[in-house]
């Protein structure tokens, strides 16, 4: 943290909770710290050997880039959690819906990041936000969303004083070290995986409708799901992590390695592994076994697509998008600036895929679930998360728009 009393700015606070929660979760799951110096590897050989390998983005901003993935159960959680990440200058962007993935998730999300470009390459932190939606007839009965809505509203995640130095960094952008200090401290203990004892039983109901349900109202605290390095080949990644002896899941999700520039984002992960925690049986013994809840993600980024370019993308793969940068830019499909001598500067896509991110999901379920279709869904948009969020829910390609007229002079 900032020594010498030096004030804390929310930039500054952005980078240290994404390096305290590396260094937690490198802790928590071994094998992330195997993934991120193979990323780190990969990552020196692709410069070594490609001249052009900073073309989107330093490798130092590469190095640094991580994205982490959590779990909430309830709206106010989610407006708490705003209030947090808005400390460290991060705010939501996007709306996922993930309860129509195959299998189905039931979820909605969006993702808390740097907006501004300047923002992002000092620190690009983001977290993929999943909400629990109790209400939606096509996973949870009339009954179990009673239940789980008791459970979810008994318990606290985030502290009183924690919130506070939110709130205070909010209005005023800077901390002192010392109260810095001590945001980083409690956030950092708020996504730290529980050592309390799961009930067994009610873990067990909740992940007959979803393992990701368990996860997020089958115990009474929230975690740190994945957290995920950058990588200028994940191919390559994807290959060295099977030489190490770690399972990764079946495929890379996202486009197909093409010869063609990358675009948007490919992702893959290793298998969740099996964590010893702690379970109260229904005789109120306490017995160690083990969830496979938490895994290794790695991203692979490529250029943000306009809605053209990405609706040619979603009805036809690839194959629908030209051959290089400066067809891409010249048919309106993919988001550029200018550099200084003209030439053409790709900007990177800073969000995500909702097929990718259900995809990571679903490989790493620990079963299938159920869901009835034929029931009543509850209805969860972009202004109903803007309403719960009680801030802008800021649109992506506003903000390529935004960045791709101000680097051209319009």
């Amino acid at each position: 943290m900032s020594p010498d009393g030096d004030a804390v700015t929310p930039t500054r606070l952005r980078t240290d909770l994404a390096r305290s929660l590396s260094q937690l979760y490198g802790t928590e799951v071994p094998a992330y710290t195997t993934l991120v110096e193979v990323s780190e590897q990969v990552n020196r050989d692709v410069l070594a050997a490609d001249p052009d390998a900073e073309r989107l983005g330093s490798i130092e901003r590469v190095t640094a880039e991580r994205h982490g993935a959590i779990r909430l159960g309830t709206p106010q959680e989610l407006a708490q959690v705003a209030r947090i990440f808005g400390a460290c200058g991060m705010y939501p962007v996007g709306f996922y819906d993930l309860r129509d993935a195959t299998p189905a998730i039931p979820v909605v999300s969006t993702a808390f990041r740097p907006l501004d470009r300047d923002e992002l390459a000092q620190n690009p932190f983001r977290v993929f936000t999943s909400l629990l939606v109790v209400d939606d007839r096509r996973f949870f009965d009339a009954r179990l969303e009673a239940e789980l809505t008791e459970f979810l509203a008994a318990r606290t995640l985030f502290p009183g004083e924690l919130l506070e130095l939110a709130d205070l960094m909010e209005q005023q952008h800077r901390l002192t070290a010392e109260q810095g200090e001590r945001f980083i401290e409690l956030a950092t203990a708020a996504f730290a995986l529980s050592p309390e004892p799961v009930d067994r039983a009610w873990y067990s109901r909740l992940e007959e409708v979803s393992s990701v349900a368990a996860d997020i109202g089958g115990v009474a605290s929230t975690h740190i799901n994945h957290l995920t390095p950058r990588v200028l080949d994940i191919d390559e990644l994807y290959r060295r992590m099977g030489e190490r002896g770690i399972e990764m899941i079946d495929r890379i999700q996202g486009p197909p390695r093409t010869d063609q520039p990358d675009v948007l984002l490919r992702q893959t992960s290793f298998r969740a592994l099996a964590e010893p925690r702690r379970f109260r049986e229904p005789d109120g013994s306490i017995v160690v076994d083990s969830l496979r809840v938490r895994f290794g993600e790695v991203e692979q980024r490529g250029v943000a697509l306009t809605p053209t370019g990405r609706q040619a993308y979603d009805d036809h793969g690839i194959a629908a998008l030209p051959d290089t940068d400066e067809q891409l830019d010249a048919l309106d499909l993919a988001y550029y600036t200018r550099d200084e001598a003209g030439g053409l500067r790709p900007i990177v896509y800073e969000d995500f895929l909702p097929k990718s991110a259900a995809g990571i999901f679903a490989s790493n379920l620990t079963g299938e679930g159920r869901s009835n279709a034929g029931e009543r869904s509850a209805r969860r948009d972009a202004p109903w998360m803007r309403d719960v969020l009680g801030r802008e829910l800021h649109d992506p390609y506003d903000l390529y728009a935004a960045e791709r007229s101000a680097g051209r002079g319009d």
